[in-house]
């Protein structure tokens, strides 16, 4: 059973965009799955402790407790500072968890993973920052 996930409406119309503008048989419909099962609230009505994109989140993976911090963005949007692209495996399973929660989900190597917010250090919505909220820089372009 999964646990319960929140997603602004912003960020799933956006994610939905970029969804429909990948090339035919982009490997996606881990994060489609995840759209449809969330609940939906408006930006100003996300709970100040979910992740939402461009949250900053301190997470473990695994049985071990690995403890990461990194920011969950758009795929164009990976750089080289510590950022999670929202369409990998781990990205995916972060996108509307709530501090605390886990998921079990199939990593990148697809042995199975046990992925826990343990904080979200940073979330536009919480600190109000509307740069962070709107869409990337070039939104409507490819992908």
């Amino acid at each position: 059973m999964k646990p319960e996930i929140t997603v602004t409406t912003g960020d799933f119309a956006r994610l939905m965009a970029m969804i429909d503008a990948l090339p035919s048989g982009g490997d996606c419909d881990q994060l489609l799955d995840e759209l449809c099962r969330a609940e939906l609230v408006d930006s100003g009505d996300v709970p100040p402790a979910v992740v939402t994109m461009n949250s900053t989140v301190r997470f473990t993976l695994g049985s071990g407790g690995e403890e990461f911090c990194m920011t969950l963005v758009y795929p164009r949007e990976v750089s080289e500072t510590p950022t999670v692209s929202v369409l990998s495996p781990v990205g995916t399973a972060l996108l509307g968890l709530a501090e605390g929660s886990s998921i079990a989900w199939t990593g990148p190597n697809g042995a199975p993973l046990l992925v826990t917010v343990l904080s979200i250090v940073y979330q536009p919505e919480r600190d109000g920052d509307c740069q962070r909220m709107a869409p990337p820089a070039g939104f409507r372009a490819r992908w």
